[in-house]
């Protein structure tokens, strides 16, 4: 899978999971209530020990169903063995550029977080395939993507955090290219978050209908 195919199915699937659990188990839980409710992009997150293994054991039981990938990768030794695992796109708190350098020689997404305009460009420049808009998604909501994308309409942008049932409207009329989401996707039982990932979903798909 190359690194274009990977950003189309993200773009595609416009909502993404972001995962930080202890256990495979409730990793699995997590993954087959998002697929449930067309949800199948998930963030693995490296602050705890096991993502690689993680990783790893979602990418062989849901081969092709399911787009797994690192986060809070930090440096190029942890985005090798993120890879290694089998992660299909790299997700940062931070621009790296040994990160960046590394993604791009194995033609893996890389999305690091990036506060400012400034740091936005010198990452899309470096060859980032998107821009993480972290912390600053959860301090000001949609009419931030709207703010970024009116003098650089071509950025490729990922919200991390601030999205809910309520604004989703919102964030995907902002022109976001990704949106990750946090809690509504990871708590609660698999039933719940089925039907969170549904709602979700179906705001992408009528946002494309009237769109279109």
């Amino acid at each position: 899978m190359f690194r274009t195919s990977i950003l189309n199915r993200i773009e595609e699937t416009k909502i993404m999971a972001i995962v930080r659990v202890e256990t495979l188990k409730r990793a699995i839980e997590i993954a087959d209530g998002c697929l449930a409710g067309g949800v199948d992009c998930l963030e693995i997150s490296y602050t705890l020990p096991n993502a690689g293994e993680m990783i790893k054991q979602l990418n062989e039981q849901y081969q092709e169903k399911l787009l797994v990938g690192a986060g809070t990768v930090l440096d190029s030794e942890t985005a090798r063995l993120a890879i290694l695992a089998g992660a299909k796109f790299i997700i940062a708190p931070n621009y790296n550029e040994s990160v960046c350098k590394l993604c791009n020689r194995y033609q893996i997404p890389y999305m690091p977080g990036c506060t400012s305009v400034t740091e936005m460009l010198t990452a899309i420049e470096a060859g980032a395939a998107m821009v993480k808009a972290f912390p600053i998604s959860s301090y000001y909501g949609p009419s931030l993507i709207a703010t970024l994308k009116t003098p650089t309409p071509y950025l490729p942008i990922m919200s991390s955090g601030g999205a809910n049932l309520t604004n989703i409207h919102e964030w995907l009329e902002s022109g976001v290219d990704c949106i990750g989401v946090g809690s509504l996707l990871t708590k609660g039982t698999q039933e719940e978050i089925m039907e969170n990932a549904k709602q979700l979903k179906q705001a992408v798909i009528k946002h494309r209908t009237q769109k279109n």
